[in-house]
């Protein structure tokens, strides 16, 4: 392990200042609800989410700024307490909504909003109690062997808090051109918000599909995740949509019989009252009865090949977490030593036990073996993602393959029991859940604790922080949670939801028993052929999984920002740039118009916002102009883009 001995952080543990005030929890509470309902959207629609802790830092030096002045200690608090809203989103949209797909006969008794803040709570404070441990051992005493680059950036921007003004107006210049180019197409409707085609199926090339929605967060999500990770997510989209399709067309055009698995939303044909022949469905259809379950077999495999490359890192890192509990918290004298007491992390975890096991309505409840599963998981995974997040970042943490190992286990452990009814997915899926929201916070609190460590920051302030960041956001997640399937419906084209879709396809197909194993292990060995040629299967699994209406706008950010980098002769991966900042804005603001969209959508008051792109009916038609035109708007934002990543911070 590195020698910590010789770093200074930049506020020294003998300096008391202002930190953990009334302003800086107030406005980090607010930044939590803001991030947290823009990350809901952006998880359901792409199955995706980034880092909010730069931007939210940038924005709390320029608020607070505006009020009166604050210390370094005072922003950190709020990019703290206002990133767990970010990072319990994303663990709930990955996994919550697949309760709707458990039980579609009767979808309220679980998913309805004192559940979802119920799962929220305790996975979010979970994940912030199991970190507490690791801190000296991942953060102190590892600080320099793992970089977590999200939480180094985050320092460099509070450290350059003077600088605070021009950063700001890269995120707020982003945030305010996405809500205006997204309200442009969906609320004003004056331009598509889809662009592409897909070829008929009597052609020599049947259903071969290239869409590409247009809305500016998918371009801001691949400026920030870079051309690598972009270009892999597109390829997995070619696969499915430029290969596999057109091959199962060309096949399923000779096969008179259904082929089975039949997706149960259109088993049977209206027009002839049979099941669907293969080379009567739409290319939607066959991506949603086959090449679904291809992708989903390559997310498993990749997982599952992603946790196994970390085996040792793994073990080293529950070593450390055991040797953690076994620390006295009391040798802590100075302020940058103080953690929240290890007696605490120990009474929480067993009430959280007890909680999941006794909250009335909750799958969980009365089912000790659950609770006991959910903490030693949570414990294991938290270890996982805080020491993987040390490496490569938080929007590369591979939470899917966490979640999906998870399951699988819980599943078996089900079946050996003979729990295999129905009534055992919303239980396994609490089980992920909870585990899922541990991990991604638990990953977002050791980057917070990072950027404390490197700027002097109070352990324990920013623990106490975390922890209310998860109960308030919570609140809000959960809202918007239950408003976006109450207007558009989760599970819909408007917000597929990919991720708690495909959790809800495992759970099902492990527990009954008839996952349909011949197209799942086709996704399997795709995911091993990459990996056996060098490349990592993860980013192109999920590329693989997802409409490539999502991977390919993602891809000409990604696209954006390696032109940008071979102007400039930059080639940081460093999160710390304009173009990432402005990216930032443009993600919150798309987002965020998306949720102002559903919000007049569902109140009705939608049409009077349209009257002016009804004058232009062309400029959103099918036809050639309309797809034109989205294509140049489209053009016109990687331009804007490009712009503003070539400028010098």
């Amino acid at each position: 392990m590195a020698d910590p001995k010789g770093f200074q952080p930049y506020v020294p543990a003998t300096q008391s200042m202002a930190e953990f005030t009334a302003k800086a929890i107030i406005l980090g509470v607010l930044f939590g609800l803001l991030f947290g309902a823009s990350t809901v959207y952006l998880g359901l629609r792409a199955g995706l989410t980034v880092s909010a802790s730069i931007p939210i830092a940038v924005l709390a030096i320029s608020v607070l700024k505006k009020l009166g002045g604050s210390t370094i200690l005072e922003n950190n608090i709020v990019q703290t307490i206002g990133s767990a809203g970010e990072s319990v989103a994303g663990g709930v949209v990955f996994t919550i909504p697949a309760l709707i797909f458990l039980m579609p006969d009767d979808p309220t008794r679980y998913f309805n909003y004192t559940q979802i803040l119920m799962l929220s709570f305790a996975g979010g404070i979970l994940g912030v109690l199991m970190m507490v441990p690791l801190r000296r051992a991942l953060i102190v005493k590892e600080h320099g062997l793992l970089p977590y680059p999200e939480g180094t950036a985050c320092a460099e921007v509070l450290v350059a808090g003077e600088r605070g003004g021009q950063l700001a107006s890269l995120v707020f210049s982003g945030l305010g051109i996405g809500a205006l180019w997204k309200s442009l197409s969906w609320t004003f409707n004056i331009f598509r918000q889809e662009i592409g085609h897909s070829l008929a199926r009597t052609s020599q090339f049947p259903n071969a599909t290239l869409n590409v929605d247009i809305s500016p967060e998918y371009m801001g999500v691949g400026y920030v995740i870079g051309p690598r990770i972009a270009g892999t997510m597109v390829a997995g989209g070619v696969l499915s949509w430029l290969v596999l399709l057109p091959l199962l067309s060309l096949l399923g055009a000779a096969i008179n019989t259904p082929f089975p698995p039949i997706h149960p939303n259109f088993a049977n044909n209206p027009a002839t009252g049979q099941p669907f022949l293969i080379s009567e469905m739409s290319p939607g259809q066959i991506w949603s009865a086959y090449i679904r379950y291809i992708g989903a077999g390559a997310v498993l495999a990749a997982g599952l090949i992603t946790l196994a490359r970390t085996l040792p890192t793994i073990v080293s890192s529950a070593r450390e977490g055991l040797k953690g509990f076994g620390a006295g918290a009391g040798a802590a004298q100075t302020r940058t030593e103080r953690d929240i007491p290890m007696m605490v992390v120990l009474a929480g975890s067993l009430l959280l036990a007890v909680f999941l096991a006794a909250a009335p309505g909750l799958p969980t409840q009365g089912n000790i073996l659950v609770s006991i599963l959910i903490v030693v998981f949570g414990f294991f995974f938290a270890t996982v993602s805080s020491r993987i997040t040390g490496l490569i970042g938080s929007s590369s943490n591979p939470i899917s393959g966490m979640t999906i190992a998870t399951l699988i286990i819980t599943c078996l452990i089900f079946v050996a029991l003979g729990w295999t009814g129905d009534v055992y997915g919303p239980v396994a899926l609490s089980v992920g859940a909870i585990v899922c929201i541990a991990a991604a916070n638990a990953g977002n609190t050791s980057q917070d604790l990072k950027t404390g460590y490197i700027v002097g920051a109070t352990p324990l302030y920013q623990q106490m922080g975390l922890a209310i960041g998860v109960v308030t956001s919570s609140f809000i997640i959960g809202m918007t949670l239950l408003y976006m399937h109450r207007v558009f419906g989760i599970g819909s084209e408007a917000v597929a939801a990919p991720q708690a879709t495909l959790m809800a396809t495992l759970i099902k197909g492990l527990l009954s028993q008839n996952l349909p194993w011949g197209l799942v292990l086709v996704g399997v060995f795709i995911a091993v052929t990459l990996e056996l040629c060098g490349v990592h299967s993860l980013s192109f699994a999920v590329g693989a999984y997802l409409p490539i209406a999502t991977t390919a706008p993602i891809f000409a950010g990604g696209l954006v920002r390696w032109w940008v980098e071979r102007k400039t002769g930059e080639t940081s991966e460093s999160d710390l740039s304009a173009g990432t900042l402005f990216s930032s804005g443009l993600i919150a603001g798309g987002s965020l118009a998306g949720i102002l969209y559903a919000v007049l959508f569902g109140a009705d008051w939608l049409r009077p916002f349209q009257v002016l792109g009804e004058r232009m009916p062309r400029l959103r038609g099918e036809e050639a102009l309309g797809q034109i035109a989205g294509a140049l708007l489209f053009f016109a934002l990687a331009v804007i883009l490009a712009r503003f990543g070539r400028r010098k911070i």
